[in-house]
């Protein structure tokens, strides 16, 4: 009988070890204030009193990229998942008022592809570097059997803190301004239906997308999520923020309402924002209804924020890189916080 090896299994240690030498130098360029030590040890240190808390309370969250990883394994384009997966643990952490501090990443593989894997993990650091958080550690696994050799997952993980006393929601009531900053495209949520409508289409990934010119379908697609943590934390701490909710699966209408107080409705109109045209593409060539639309993508707006002086809020956003819409404004109600959306003839179109 043939001596058998992991690597015959098809497990190739050789090739992890070569990954974690490459994605060193990625990780060391996200460090921050707060950081013990660095990549290779069997757990991550950090010290929130480092980093400049005095009495912090931890945030924690973690999240995927769901099926838009398909999307990036069919068309070879992996340099933006992993910016989509700091996005979508980040962008959740913010709205409790935290700053993320560090991050952490699981990737899954079935046979690992050490260019590849460096790619997804080069786009993690970028998304840790546009959050100003550290990349600090995580796990690669090669399962044969259980993942076909081309296809890989991803898992993240983030830890984020704010001062006692400063978490949010706080203090929303009738007469507030909700302001809505505008998304990069579909972000990360929705791509089992967007892959749906695009076999309906009849286009190919590599066709040239009808809504964006100059790009393809493919590329268009995965327009990694925007990250809104720099400009939320600036109006938090400019003391101007009152709530936020970052807009993934469920839409405004099923994410909305997470922030708001009982007895409080948030009434928006869509008239007041513009979405992006890959929206307007999807609802036309799927047949997808507009209240569908609302509840499965942002359909334009990837954060949701709750402010009583508009004007100022909006001057704090736009320096710091945001395009804001006035989208509505938080009314007097009776039960559970609710949503509504006012939506014009034909929209998203």
């Amino acid at each position: 009988m043939t001596s058998m090896t992991y690597r015959s299994a098809g497990v190739d240690i050789d090739a992890g070890d070569a990954l974690v030498e490459r994605i060193k130098p990625l990780a060391r360029a996200t460090t921050r204030a707060g950081v013990l030590g660095g990549i290779g040890g069997f757990a991550s240190l950090f010290d929130p009193r480092a980093a400049g808390f005095k009495d912090p309370i931890l945030v924690a969250t973690t999240d995927g990229v769901g099926t838009k990883l398909k999307l990036a394994i069919e068309t070879g384009r992996h340099a933006t998942v992993g910016i989509d997966l700091v996005a979508m643990c980040v962008n959740d952490l913010v709205v409790q008022g935290a700053d993320p501090l560090f991050f952490l990443d699981y990737f899954a593989s079935g046979s690992l592809q050490v260019e590849q894997a460096a790619t997804v993990i080069a786009g993690i650091a970028e998304g840790c570097r546009q959050a100003g958080c550290a990349l600090v550690g995580g796990e690669t696994a090669e399962m044969p059997g259980l993942y076909a050799a081309e296809d890989y997952d991803l898992a993240g993980f983030a830890v984020g803190a704010a001062e006692r006393g400063t978490l949010l929601p706080r203090d929303v009531a009738p007469g507030d301004v909700v302001l809505g900053l505008a998304s990069s495209g579909v972000h990360s949520n929705g791509f089992s239906l967007v892959r749906r409508v695009v076999v309906a289409s009849g286009l190919a990934w590599h066709a040239p997308a009808p809504f964006a010119p100059g790009a393809t379908l493919g590329e268009a697609l995965l327009a990694p999520t925007r990250i809104y943590v720099r400009s939320v934390l600036a109006l938090h701490r400019a003391g101007l923020l009152k709530a936020a909710a970052h807009i993934t699966g469920g839409g405004l209408p099923g994410n909305f309402p997470r922030v708001l107080p009982e007895n409080t409705v948030a009434v928006l109109d869509a008239a007041r924002w513009t979405p992006p045209p890959v929206f307007g593409w999807l609802g036309r060539t799927g047949g997808v209804e507009a209240g569908e639309m609302l509840k499965v993508f942002n359909c334009g707006i990837g954060m949701a924020l709750v402010v009583a002086d508009a004007a100022t809020a909006r001057a704090v956003l736009e320096a710091e890189g945001e395009t804001v819409f006035d989208i509505g404004r938080i009314e007097a109600g009776a039960g559970p916080a609710a949503v509504r959306i006012d939506l014009p003839a034909g929209w998203p179109a």
